[in-house]
This record gives C-alpha cells, sequence and structure tokens, in this order.
C-alpha cells in the first residue's frame, strides 16, 4: 500500500494527513502557528516557528507509517504570505508578511493613481490590492537593510510558503513555485504564463529574487534532511490552498464552484481552459496545471474574514471558550433580531475591494443579546458570499446550482442552512471536509502515478450532507437589503 502525504500550511496552523490508495485517511497531525500583530493592520509569522510546524505535525502524522510506503508528498499553503530568505543561510530576512496585512495599502494606492490599474488587471487578472505579494516584497526591499542590493545581486530568495516549504524539504536545492502561486503575486503574466517584466520594473522587484515556475502536478524535487521523513520522497504536488480545494473537491467541469472556509472565505468557479476577466471586481486566476499540459483557470472571490470573525467572539468578546460553541449559542435565538454584523476587520475584499472597510455592527436595540451577535455574526460570514456568488455568476455568464463547501466552518449546520437560504442553491458538504489537503495529495499522486486520472478521483469524492433552501425569498430579501445597507456603513 502506497501513501501520500499532504502538507497543508494555513495562517493558523499547519496540518498534515496521510492518505491511502483509497483515499482513506492514515496519519493526522496539527501544530498551531503564533500570529504576530506588531501595529494594527500588520499580520506577521516568524518563518521558522512555520517550518517547525510543519516539521512537528509530520512526524505527529507519520507515526505507524512505513517510511518505504511513502510515495509522494503534495504542500498546499497559504498564498499570498511572502518569504525574502538568504540564499547561503536558508534565513529568512524579515518576518513573514501574512496575506492578511494590510502596510501596504498607501502604495497600492499611488499605483492606481497613477493610471496602472487596468494593464494590472488586464495582465494579472488581480486587483491592486495589499492582498497580494508584490507590494509586500517591495516593502520589504525598501525597509530591510541591505535588502535591495543583496537581492539585486541574487543572494535573496523571495517565496510565497510553498517555495519556502520546497526550499526546506529538499535541504535547499529547489527554488520554485507553481502556476497557481505565482498567479497571486501582482508579477506573473496570465497569458504567457511567465514572470513580467513590465510588472517587475512597477513594483520595483528584480528578477534574481524569484522562483522557477513550475506545473501544479509532477515532481519538482526530492526530501533532504527533513526530521521525520526519509530522503529520496518525491515532492510532486504544489497548488495555493484555494486552489488546492478546488481539486480537492473534484471540481474538474467548467461551472464547478466551491467555497472554502477558514479563516477567511474563499470562492473559485472553475472557467475552462481560458481565463475570463471578471467586470464586477473578482480576481482571475490559474487554477491548475496538469504535468500532461492541462490548463485551468477560475474566477475567484475572497472574503478576508469568516472563521476569524467566530475567534473574535471567542478571544475578543469572551462570548464563549471554544469555538465550537458559537452554533448553540446562536441557535439559542430564532434569528439575529434585526443585528447585521459586517465581518470587515481586515477591509472588504471581492467585489467590493475596500481596504479601508472597517467591521460594524448595526440594528442593535436594548433586546440585543449575545446570542444576537453571535448569529449575526455567523450569517454575516454567508452574507458577504452573496455579493461574490452573484458577481460570479454574471461574469461567468452560468447560474449557479450546487455550491460544494470545505473548511473547519463548514462543519457549522446553522451557517450552512443560512448559505443555503441566502443564496437559494443547494450547498454539498463531502465526506473530508479537508479537500485544501486532499488536492495536495491528489496533485501529487497524479504526478508520481499513485492514481491514474481526474476520473479516478472524481469516483472517490463523496457526499455526507446537503442543505436545501428553506426560508422564504420575501424574508431572504428584506435581510439582503439589511446588509447592503450595513455594508456601506463599514
Amino acid at each position: 500500500m502506497r501513501h501520500v502525504i499532504a502538507i497543508d500550511q494555513g495562517t493558523t496552523g499547519s496540518t498534515v494527513l496521510v492518505l491511502d490508495e483509497a483515499l482513506e485517511v492514515r496519519g493526522r497531525g496539527y501544530r498551531e502557528v503564533p500570529q504576530i500583530y506588531p501595529q494594527p493592520g500588520w499580520v506577521e509569522h516568524d518563518p521558522e516557528a512555520i517550518w517547525a510546524s510543519v516539521t512537528a505535525a509530520l512526524q505527529q502524522a507519520l507515526a505507524g507509517i512505513a517510511p518505504v510506503s511513502i510515495a509522494a508528498i503534495g504542500i498546499t499553503n497559504q498564498r499570498e504570505t511572502s518569504v525574502l530568505w538568504d540564499r547561503a543561510t536558508g534565513h529568512a530576512v524579515h518576518p513573514a508578511i501574512v496575506w492578511q496585512d494590510r502596510r501596504t495599502a498607501d502604495r497600492c494606492a499611488e499605483l492606481r493613481a497613477g493610471g496602472h490599474e487596468a494593464r494590472v488587471r488586464e495582465r494579472t487578472g488581480l486587483t491592486l490590492d495589499p492582498y497580494f505579494s508584490g507590494t509586500k516584497i517591495r516593502w520589504m526591499l525598501d525597509h530591510v537593510e541591505g535588502a535591495r542590493a543583496a537581492a539585486e545581486a541574487g543572494k535573496l530568495a523571495f517565496g510565497t510558503i510553498d517555495s519556502y516549504l520546497l526550499w526546506r524539504l529538499t535541504g535547499g536545492a529547489v527554488h520554485a513555485t507553481d502556476v497557481t502561486n505565482a498567479s497571486r503575486t501582482l508579477l506573473f503574466d496570465l497569458h504567457t504564463l511567465a514572470w513580467s517584466d513590465e510588472l517587475l520594473g512597477l513594483l520595483g522587484v528584480p528578477r534574481a529574487l524569484l522562483p522557477t515556475v513550475v506545473p501544479s502536478s509532477g515532481v519538482v524535487g526530492t526530501t533532504r534532511g527533513v526530521p521525520g521523513v526519509p530522503d529520496g520522497v518525491a515532492i510532486a504536488g504544489l497548488a495555493g490552498d484555494q486552489q488546492s480545494a478546488l481539486f480537492g473537491q473534484a471540481c474538474f467541469a467548467p461551472g464547478d464552484a466551491k467555497c472554502t472556509y477558514g479563516t477567511g472565505a474563499f470562492i473559485l468557479m472553475n472557467t475552462g481552459d481560458q481565463p475570463v476577466a471578471s467586470r464586477s471586481g473578482l480576481l482571475t486566476t490559474v487554477a491548475w496545471q496538469l504535468g500532461d499540459g492541462e490548463l485551468r483557470y477560475a474566477l475567484e472571490g475572497s472574503a478576508f474574514i469568516a472563521g476569524a470573525a467566530v475567534q473574535w467572539l471567542r478571544d475578543g468578546l469572551g462570548f464563549f471558550s471554544s469555538a465550537a460553541e458559537v452554533e448553540a449559542l446562536a441557535a439559542s435565538v430564532t434569528d439575529a433580531g434585526g443585528v447585521i454584523v459586517v465581518p470587515a476587520f481586515a477591509g472588504l475584499g471581492a467585489p467590493h475591494w475596500r481596504p479601508e472597510a472597517r467591521a460594524a455592527i448595526t440594528g442593535i436595540t436594548r433586546g440585543t443579546t449575545r446570542a444576537h451577535i453571535a448569529r449575526a455574526t455567523l450569517e454575516g460570514i454567508a452574507l458577504q458570499n452573496v455579493d461574490i456568488l452573484r458577481a460570479m455568476e454574471r461574469d461567468s455568464g452560468r447560474p449557479l446550482g450546487t455550491l460544494k463547501v470545505d473548511g473547519g466552518a463548514s462543519a457549522n449546520d446553522l451557517l450552512m442552512q443560512f448559505q443555503s437560504d441566502v443564496l437559494g442553491v443547494v450547498i454539498a458538504r463531502p465526506a473530508l471536509v479537508e479537500s485544501t489537503a486532499l488536492g495536495a495529495a491528489f496533485l501529487a499522486g497524479l504526478g508520481t502515478g499513485v492514481w491514474a486520472d481526474q476520473a479516478e478521483l472524481a469516483r472517490t469524492w463523496r457526499e455526507q450532507k446537503r442543505f436545501t433552501p428553506t426560508t422564504d425569498r420575501a424574508r431572504v430579501a428584506a435581510i439582503l437589503t439589511r446588509w447592503d445597507e450595513a455594508v456601506g456603513k463599514a
């Protein structure tokens, strides 16, 4: 029996799954990653803490697994989080700047004011927002003493987390990233699938920093010196977390869509082999590229805050001691009592793209309780997705059918039912909600022959539960009207 390792390095922690050829989970490991908040709007990670979390999770997951049975490793990652490290020592020259970080908002505004937005969107499919890696790299080069000179001399390396982990897993032998992560940097041309000299010049990023771009599936390196993992194991899958979840949900046909509820909420729709330019504030991104050359694109809408809003209720307001308790508290009232929570703690993402927006609670009365605010917070997570999916339908020209869901918050039945109600579509939850890790395993297994093709993978996808719309449309319309008013105030 061969095993495939999936490393899912996320914002709040690192998960490792070990799957057998029948896609049964045979090992699991998890370690948290500390969050660093140097000042309002700034979010950082210690790259060494990320690496330590991955190696610890690997050793936990591999307990009892015969080393000779490991066929491949797949990596999926928080995407736009950016690391600069010294090629000679492997040490980062600055903490990783996390995708949620907003410190480059002013730089993005300057670029927009300079008339560069349309050209950037045309080449990259992205908007000028501090969410993406390009302006983070520029910030580090401008603020870390000696970094720019070292970068131009070829002494530093840039990577999103997939690239950083690949470097560490191969003992510094491979500096590469895949097309999905490259497409999130503001530096990658969607049409040529190559780094753009025009964009590098615009953002002031030296080409010498950049990794080689490879397909999402196929052997790119082998392990060397990794605690608990034998040398020589093929690393054969790389994909950003949301694209990996799309693949892991078997969304292989154009029009298939999924939503991952993690720290944020991320919706992707497969649009086939051609990029679809958004007219509604969505992103156009690479969905995956396989070793046989198959290339797929996606439309994406991102809400920066989803599960993190529940963490705020727990840690910031002390509503409960465990995030899992939010469902019972929210279900103790029949509705939110007119309260609307806009969870814009890190600005508003698609389709609004308002980095200056802040979270808001409206509709509070003397009768409002903790339960109403808890329920409104869950509803706010779902209501953000309505804006995104309606924009996606307009851009793609396709009505949404079934939405597949995954991620930690998808286990919340109240949230999933409300999501179905306000969208008016069926929500399908799979048996294994860790679709992000599953996608990395799929890509690695395809790249090493563990599984033959996508048809074999699609047959393994199993539905655990579905939610169908139950609320009358007049009530939904009233909620959506209050939501629109609250977003305007945020």
